[in-house]
């Protein structure tokens, strides 16, 4: 059964996705930058932008229901080459112990041009859940 999940957004609406989409065992969540959602700002540095986003990916699994521990599939999109290593360490804390297959591609660009990171991520939901 899909289920869709949003953030409330109304972005999500008038362009046609959703946070997450609940299909076949699997969470797929949409491309996530690093704004902070208490704050509705987007932080100037990349590592700052990186935890928020791995937050937001937390809170969408939990709620769809899966955690960080079911990623399968992690995709990071990247503007600047210089940011790599910041943006890898922080995936590196996070990941280290799940290790999903993973693909890093540094980009021309993201939607806004404080987005400096975004990534997406496929999970299995938890057997609990499924």
């Amino acid at each position: 059964m899909r289920r869709l999940i949003s953030s409330g957004s109304p972005f999500e609406t008038a362009y046609g996705y959703s946070r997450a989409v609940v299909d076949g065992g699997y969470v797929f969540v949409a491309g996530t930058t690093g704004y902070d959602y208490t704050t509705m700002q987007m932080p100037g540095d990349v590592t700052t932008q990186t935890r928020n986003i791995w937050q937001t990916l937390k809170n969408t699994l939990q709620e769809a229901g899966s955690d960080l521990s079911g990623i399968v599939r992690a995709t990071y999109y990247v503007c600047d080459k210089r940011d790599l290593a910041d943006v890898l360490a922080v995936c590196g804390e996070v990941l280290r112990d799940i290790r999903p297959a993973a693909t890093i591609l540094v980009v021309a660009g993201l939607l806004k041009p404080e987005m400096r990171v975004e990534i997406e991520v496929t999970a299995r939901l938890s057997t609990a859940a499924s």
